[in-house]
């Protein structure tokens, strides 16, 4: 039998070539802890404990006695091992143990194939940026940008380029954002009009937030003459980022308009998950405008939400809610805007910077209208100074201007807070 710790690494090998979470390995006969240190090499095995895992494994426990291809961590071992795993992921619906299983044959596999080690961070970053888990999808893609380099080829370094940019810009870093756009687009000669296109959106993302409306209205502009031609999500992506641009520019007739024609121009049947962002988009913008749009943004989250039962991430349900709040707001429900914000503060938020910001302003906005003054206005004094910490001029200049408009409102009466609590004292 193999000594420790080169047991531990065998049975891993063969652990994350079929695909296999540590649970599902170690089955009803073995805690998934025993097993995490049989791999690590602190506990030894024992007969029957090998036999158990020969079974589990589907192998003979020969497979545990003399390393394959002469040592058991020979690079043809390790690339089989990752393409195992990545067939699995590809293929099968992701979750989180499978997360789990290539982050652990990421961290232990130094010597994978690059090209494989590309897809697979590549494949881990997604399913990060799902959970919301965008600072370990940051380092995932930093990492991947540098892999990128070495490879040498124009398209992968400029989607893993575009793709940090987007979560640099998820995470508030907008001045980063920019830069790795920027470095990204230093290498679009001859790509796609996909990837060219990705490039230009993330541009113009990050343009926007930074207050670069100049520069961001004209990549806007430069993205929709590339994609006019195409039509489909690619065309719907670059009309819903111009009303972003336009939006920002207080042009809100202008972005009405081209917001009206991006949601007429995509049909659930083309790309449902694009059909819910889109619409909460829509309505987010909507709520944006001055005066609030409320009818339309109430139409597009009616619409959405019986979508999110089929395609719907823990982001997106996080996302119709906090919309909801603004909307209930906007519309003068102030408890049912307040219930919401009592709901999402037992929950880690997975919303973006600017609308985590925002949805943390409204409920401080609340605050003060229902008494607690210092609170409130400590509240969004604080998520102001995160916003120019951003470099987010526009929305720093948006949370005072909520600041200044409430206390210039005055307080809520504490009577009017609760209809039904009012009656109940009446009736007292």
């Amino acid at each position: 039998m193999l000594e420790q710790p080169v047991f531990g690494q065998r049975l891993r090998a063969l652990r994350v070539k079929q695909g296999l979470s540590q649970a599902a390995l170690a089955g009803d006969g073995m805690s998934t802890g025993y097993l995490s240190r049989l791999e690590s090499g602190a506990r030894r095995p024992t007969t029957r404990v090998v036999t158990h895992l020969a079974e589990r494994l589907g192998v003979p426990t020969s497979e545990f006695e003399a390393p394959a291809n002469g040592e058991t961590g020979h690079p043809a071992v390790q690339t089989s091992s990752l393409a195992h795993l990545l067939a699995a992921v590809i293929s099968g619906t992701p979750d989180d143990e499978l997360g789990e299983t290539l982050a652990e044959a990421l961290r232990t596999g130094d010597r994978w194939d690059a090209a494989l080690r590309w897809q697979a961070l590549w494949l881990l970053a997604q399913l990060r940026d799902g959970q919301g888990r965008h600072e370990e999808e940051h380092a995932l893609l930093t990492e991947l940008t540098q892999l990128s380099d070495e490879l040498g080829t124009p398209a992968l370094r400029a989607r893993a380029r575009t793709q940090l940019s987007r979560c640099a810009r998820l995470l508030g870093d907008n001045a980063a954002a920019r830069e790795h756009a920027l470095q990204a687009s230093r290498v679009t000669d001859d790509l796609s009009v996909a990837d060219r296109a990705g490039v230009l959106h993330a541009l113009v993302s990050a343009e926007a937030e930074l207050g670069l409306l100049v520069e961001a209205r004209t990549h806007a502009d430069e993205l929709s003459a590339l994609t006019a031609p195409t039509g489909g999500p690619l065309r719907v992506e670059a009309l819903w980022a111009a009303a972003t641009v336009r939006i920002r520019q207080g042009d809100h007739t202008g972005a009405q308009e081209v917001l009206e024609q991006a949601l007429q121009s995509l049909d659930s049947r083309q790309d449902l998950t694009l059909w819910v962002r889109l619409r909460l988009a829509a309505a987010s913008l909507y709520l944006q405008i001055t005066p609030a749009l409320t009818d339309r943004a109430q139409v597009y989250l009616d619409e959405v939400a019986p979508a999110l039962d089929l395609v719907g991430t823990e982001l997106h349900h996080q996302q119709l809610l906090t919309l909801r709040a603004h909307l209930a707001f906007e519309q003068g429900r102030l408890e049912d805007a307040r219930a919401v914000c009592e709901q999402m503060d037992e929950q880690a938020l997975l919303l973006s910077f600017r609308d985590r910001i925002r949805f943390r302003a409204l409920c401080g906005r609340l605050s003060i209208l229902g008494g607690d003054r210092d609170g409130g206005i400590q509240t969004l004094q604080q998520l102001a100074e995160q916003a120019q910490e951003a470099r987010n001029a526009e929305l720093a200049a948006e949370i005072w201007r909520t600041l200044a408009e409430t206390l210039a409102q005055g307080y809520e009466p504490v009577e009017a807070k609760s209809p039904r609590r009012t009656a109940t004292r009446s009736r007292r």
